[in-house]
């Protein structure tokens, strides 16, 4: 597999999934805008965040099935669509409509990402999974850091716009570059979502895997969806461009991405794991310890990208270990239940900021990560008994 391809595969990646993230550090404004509160606010990263897995369950497993180029180049044209969309709202409700289409047709990274895993000799896998999603999680950074700063100055509804005009410049690039690949699967679509049911009734460790990773993204969408607010009360009282600047630690979890795939290959994903998840409980130990002072806030928030992305790595290469000819079916599967776990904590990230500010956000982040530890003894149990 040309090093070229890798890369170019990452940069997709992280230009797709960027668009998920653009509202995080944008939501104060919005809400001023248009006059609502937290609460009501926060329901534009929920939505985006189910629209993700409604479109990975139903969209994704279609690579296993029809022309893979063909199908990412699709649904990035259909969220260019959807992003212009969101540019034009002007109101609460348009622009929730839009951010579910965001979220259904930003999947593109789900198809790329087991796309590259079968492209590659299965003794890279870890480390070819890992530079692709280190592409995605810089995307995540530049997301966050960009929409967090420019909306400060132009506004955030020139920032969905801007996103519209590159998806629509990645579509082409993509179409291009990207090799084709037919899958050799004979199966009607209702077939393959019945195969689906299937492999997560029949598989334990991917009923595992997906339990520890929507539990982690839960914890990291519930701090995350949060932060901004946080930061414009005192002691910080920052605007959207700092919290923005927040996604640089984002670097982190980008650099570990390569470190992590090529341990995993070289260890075993298992161990990686649960790394990530401890990692993630002292992350929350801090910034609900220390939160209130800037050191804390960014130690903690440091933590809690790597432990986040080094559990995401650990848990993906788990699948892609897997039969190649399941591997968008099982990525569809986990990321979906992955971002419903994302979806409900940023819904009750935002409900216990209303309630009980920092320490309630911060609760419900500790609270999911324990519940991700004992998906860990599950998981060894169940590789115990096979």
């Amino acid at each position: 597999m040309r090093s070229s391809l890798v890369w170019m595969m990452a940069i997709a990646s992280g230009a797709t999934v960027a668009n998920l993230y653009y509202n995080q550090p944008l939501l104060a404004k919005i809400a001023q805008q248009f006059g609502v509160s937290a609460a009501e606010v926060g329901v534009i990263p929920m939505l985006t965040q189910i629209g993700y897995a409604i479109g990975i369950l139903f969209i994704v497993p279609l690579g296993d099935r029809i022309e893979r180029r063909r199908l990412i180049v699709l649904v990035t044209g259909c969220t260019a669509i959807a992003l212009l969309m969101a540019a034009l709202s002007t109101n609460l409700l348009g622009l929730s409509l839009a951010s579910f289409a965001i979220g259904a047709s930003t999947i593109a990274a789900q198809i790329l990402v087991p796309f590259a895993a079968q492209l590659c000799q299965p003794e890279e896998r870890g480390k070819i999974v890992g530079r692709v999603m280190s592409g995605l999680f810089i995307g995540i950074l530049v997301a966050r850091t960009l929409s967090g700063f420019a909306g400060e100055i132009i506004g955030w509804q020139a920032i969905y716009g801007f996103a519209s005009g590159a998806t629509v410049l990645l579509a082409i690039v993509l179409a291009k570059q990207l090799p084709r690949y037919q899958s050799s699967l004979k199966m009607t679509y209702p077939t393959l979502l019945r195969s689906m049911l299937e492999l997560i009734q029949r598989d334990p460790i991917l009923q595992a895997t997906s339990w520890i990773g929507a539990m982690s993204f839960g914890a990291f969408s519930a701090f995350w969806s949060t932060l901004v607010f946080l930061l414009e009360q005192p002691p910080y009282q920052y605007g959207s461009d700092i919290a923005g600047l927040f996604g640089f630690v984002g670097i982190a979890g980008a650099v570990a991405a390569v470190i992590v795939g090529k341990i995993a290959d070289r260890q075993s994903p298992g161990f990686t794991l649960k790394i990530g998840v401890l990692m993630t409980i002292a992350a929350f130990l801090v910034v609900w310890a220390f939160g209130k002072q800037l050191g804390g806030l960014v130690l903690g928030a440091i933590l809690l990208d790597l432990g986040v992305q080094t559990s995401q790595i650990s848990n993906q290469a788990t699948l892609y270990s897997l039969p190649a000819e399941y591997h968008s079916r099982l990525n569809a599967l986990y990321i979906t239940l992955y971002f419903v776990g994302g979806a409900i904590g940023s819904y009750l990230g935002t409900y216990a900021w209303n309630r009980f500010q920092w320490s309630g956000v911060c609760a419900i982040g500790f609270g999911m990560m324990l519940l991700a530890g004992l998906g860990l003894y599950w998981r060894q149990q169940r590789l115990t008994a096979h």
